[in-house]
């Protein structure tokens, strides 16, 4: 297991009242809510951030759709989509 950091945060009441609720209902501590939130946000952004990346790698080695073909695609999608 890998050692604990401490961080700390300022929360308005309205949010630590949020955060005491859902820990308290799922039977965890305050502490256990807040990793777990800052663990499953930052795993989002990274994945997030990877994505971007590999767009850019992508544009990087010319391996780009036209500007009207995107938009050709998104409005073929949406009058799909209104059909259904």
């Amino acid at each position: 297991m890998s050692k604990s950091i401490v961080i700390t945060t300022r929360l308005d009441a309205e949010t630590l009242g949020l955060v005491d609720k859902v820990a308290s209902a799922q039977g965890r501590s305050r502490a256990w809510f807040a990793a777990e939130a800052i663990r499953r946000v930052a795993e989002s952004e990274a994945d997030f951030l990877a994505f971007v990346q590999a767009g850019i790698n992508s544009a990087d080695r010319g391996e780009l759709t036209p500007h009207d073909e995107v938009f050709a695609n998104l409005r073929d999608r949406r009058r799909r989509h209104s059909a259904a």
